[in-house]
Parts: C-alpha cells; structure tokens; sequence
C-alpha cells in the first residue's frame, strides 16, 4: 500500500487540459482496480506498468495547472451568481463572493498541507486518516452528493436551454407531429440526458470525454460575454426594480452562501493538480490556487453584476432564462451550455459510480451488471429529479449548502486541527468550522422552508432524498 501511495503521489493526472472531473474518476477507478489485485503476481506486474507508464507521460506546467483549476471552478455553477446576488442583496452579495473566495483559497492549499502532514495522497485518504471510517463515509457521502447534485443540476440546464434553441430556430416545431414534442421541457431533458448522456456513462473510461475541458471554458466564456453585452440592451419593461434589502443586505444571505460555494469548490480535484505540477511544492501549488481563484472570482463577479444589476429582484436562478427567446446571441450562448452539460454529465455520473464502487466494492472485481445497474439508476434518477423541479436555484442551494459547504469549509479545516498542535492557526481553522456548519443548517432550513412554501418544487427535496436512500440501500445489500 506504500508503494501504491507513492506512485499515485507523483503520477500527472491532469496533463494535456484534461477535465478536472475526468482525472478524479480516473484515479479513482486506478485505485480500485489496484486494490482488487494486490494480492497477485500478475497483478502486481501490470500495475508496475502502470505506474512506469504514467511516470513517462509529461507533466504540467503552472499554466496547465492553472487552466485545469480555472475549469474546475469556473463550470455551470457560474450560471446562478447573479441568483446570489439577488438573494444576498448587492452590498452583502458582492462582499460575500469576494470574501468567501479569499477563505476557499486558503482551504484549498489546506488540503495540501494536510496531505503533507498525514502522509496521504487524496482528500479520502487524508479525512480518513484523521477520522477513521466515520471520515471515509462524511467524504465519500459529500462527494457523492455533490456530484449528483450536479448532474440534477445539468439535467435542469438542458430543459432550460436546449428547447429555447430549437423554437427559435423553428418556430412552428411544436405544431409537428410526434417530433415537436421535443420543444417541451420536459421531454427534451428525458431525450437528451437519456440518449446522449446515458450511452457516454456507459464507458469505463471516461477519459475520451477530457477534451470537454477546453469546451467549458470556451461556452464560459461566451455566457459571460453575452450577458454583459445583451443586457444593456434589455427594454425597460423587462428590468427588475431595485428596493433597499436588495440594493444591500437581503434575507437569502445564507442561501447565497450556497450557491457560491457550490461554484468554487474544486477541493475534490487539489490533490490531482497537485502531483501533476512539474515542481510539486506548496508554493507553486498556492500561486496556481491563487490566480486560478483570482481569475474565477473576476468572471463570476462579473456575470452576477452584469446579471443582476439588469433584472434585479426578477433575476432568475439561471440567468440565460431572463432574456427573451429570440435573442439570437443568446440562443448561441444556450446553445453551448447545453451542450456542454450534455457531455459533463457523464463526468460527475463517474465520480459518483466509483465512489459508490470504491467504498461498497473496493475488492471486487469488475462487474458488468453491476456497471449497468449503478450507470442506469444515477442517470435515472437524476434525470428524474430534473425533471420534478425547474428551479435551478434551489438546486444550487441545496448542492452548495450541504456537500460544496462541508468539502470547503469543514473538512479541510477539522483535519488540519487534528494533525497540528495548538496555534493561532488552529484557532482561525475552528472559526472556519463554526462558519461553516452554522451555514450548513442555517441555509438548509432557509432553502427547504422556501420551497415548501413555494410548492412548485416541494417534490425536489423528496425525490432527492428518495433517490439517495435507494441507491444507499440497493448498493448495500
């Protein structure tokens, strides 16, 4: 297990732009498969190969690195910051998104530093070390839940988006036989996320999908374009109005919380972009941190300024869907989102079925069932709950509030306190502890009583928690 640790440690996982996501589900179907064969020979000998074979692929430089982490933060949550904004108020809003970045920045490094101190090479590893099992289920459970939360989220977006496109480029489609049911919402999300996304999370290896990286950032930054310069030019009649809590401190403040931190979190991937640097040092590893966090803060609060200081207090959670149907610019703009969600769903499926593989069957060897099973009711359900709910807010808020909250805030921190002695910095590490569980309790309870009361979307928290169970209780037995 030394040796496996020590070769996982210096293995480039994120070369050549590969997604984030692609390398976290990679290295996670590396370490099953290696711990399924450690007691033979063979085994053993493929595995050497493994190990010799990635040790010769060329590993990244600063930019690279940068690039990778800029990817990772920079995905669909970037869509719901001008929600956060309205939410938090613009005062509260703005100081939130620049100060909460400052404190992700620092937990990143810390998971680090904490790899260092615990002698791991991963975020499980390292909480596991510190809490035993109780650990590797919190860790396994937060990732878990934010990738699926992410892949509701992307079924959402592509409802949002994609139908938008096909109206306006054919106006009449609705009126068409049979194939004009694709204009509905509702059956876009069942076609797309079933026929498109489903066959690509059948793959084992994912990492056909890691050109996607260079495609988010693209579509990224062709949103953030089209909303600065398409909401200048949005009629009086379809701005929002302003009133005092919005124009500073608004109620949603814990709630805001959420869905920012559900957009910067990447603490799952700062170990893999870690030992891919060339120079894996701490110093090198916080200047990438640092611009890659500087840089994300600077297009999401540009887009949630852009958004929200246009349609104010009727600024959707997703943005694109306060603009008009036939801006044609911004048809372009759902166009690449949507896709570009079509194709990292499949991303987040495969961190969440070796999640589930790595901690249920972590010896076991591969099953095609078992594949197929676990692949079909992740992509199910989340398609599912996307299509119980199209408020893509309360998904950010839910997501954020719950797994982003406990990986940026809680983890880092509370394994940081166990391997170090007293200090001021233990000190300021349970500071950021308290943060974050009062955010997590606080913005659960805010986000689920609004949509209870809202009614529109009541079931969203039902199906979630549904599916989670089942899914918990099937792989169980």
């Amino acid at each position: 297990m030394d040796d496996y640790d020590e070769s996982h440690h210096r293995m480039p996982l994120l070369t050549d732009m590969e997604a984030p996501s692609v390398a976290m589900a990679n290295y996670m179907e590396q370490r099953r498969r290696s711990g399924s064969g450690s007691g033979d020979d063979g085994d053993d000998g493929d595995a050497t190969n493994r190990a010799e074979e990635q040790m010769r692929r060329p590993k990244s430089g600063l930019r690279s690195a940068f690039m990778n982490m800029a990817n990772s933060i920079i995905g669909a949550g970037i869509i719901g910051q001008p929600y956060a904004m309205r939410q938090a108020g613009l005062l509260a809003g703005t100081g939130l998104l620049v100060g909460l970045t400052f404190l992700i920045d620092w937990t990143i490094c810390l998971i680090v530093i904490n790899s260092k101190l615990s002698g791991t090479s991963s975020f499980q590893g390292t909480v596991e070390h510190c809490f035993g099992r109780p650990g590797l289920i919190a860790i396994s459970l937060a990732q878990w839940i934010f990738a699926f939360g992410g892949m509701v989220a992307f079924g959402v977006i592509v409802g949002d988006t994609i139908p938008h496109v096909m109206v306006a480029v054919a106006p009449d489609l609705p009126s068409w036989p049979v194939v004009g049911l694709i204009a509905d919402r509702r059956v876009a999300i069942a076609f797309f996320c079933m026929g498109v996304s489903y066959p690509l999370t059948l793959y084992r290896d994912i990492s056909k999908l890691a050109k996607a990286s260079t495609l988010a950032l693209v579509g990224m930054g062709v949103i953030v374009v089209t909303v600065v310069t398409q909401g200048v030019m949005v009629p009086s009649s379809e701005r929002g109005s302003f009133d005092l809590p919005t124009l500073t401190v608004n109620s949603g403040v814990f709630q805001a919380i959420g869905v920012i931190s559900f957009a910067f979190v990447c603490h799952h991937n700062s170990l893999l972009i870690y030992g891919s640097l060339k120079t894996p040092t701490i110093d090198n590893f916080s200047r990438v941190t640092h611009y890659s966090v500087g840089v994300s803060t600077v297009a999401c609060l540009t887009l949630a300024l852009a958004g929200f200081l246009v349609f104010g207090d009727r600024t959707l959670g997703n943005v694109l869907n306060n603009f008009p149907a036939d801006n044609v610019m911004v048809n372009v703009a759902r166009l690449c989102f949507g896709l570009n969600m079509l194709t990292t769903m499949p991303l987040e499926a495969f961190v969440c079925r070796e999640v589930m593989e790595t901690y249920f069957w972590p010896d076991a060897p591969f099953d095609l069932r078992r594949h197929v099973a676990i692949s079909t009711g992740l992509m199910a359900g989340a398609t599912v709950i996307s299509l119980l709910t199209c408020d893509l807010g309360a998904v950010f808020e839910l997501v954020g509030a719950t797994s982003a909250v406990a990986m940026a805030y809680v983890m880092p921190p509370l394994c940081y306190i166990k391997l170090t002695t007293r200090t001021w910095r233990t000190y300021l590490a349970w500071g950021v502890v308290a943060f974050g569980c009062a955010v997590m309790v606080i913005s659960v309870f805010q986000a689920v009583s609004r949509i209870i009361s809202g009614g529109s979307s009541s079931s969203l928290i039902f199906a979630f928690h549904l599916v989670l169970l089942l899914i918990c209780f099937i792989s169980s037995d």
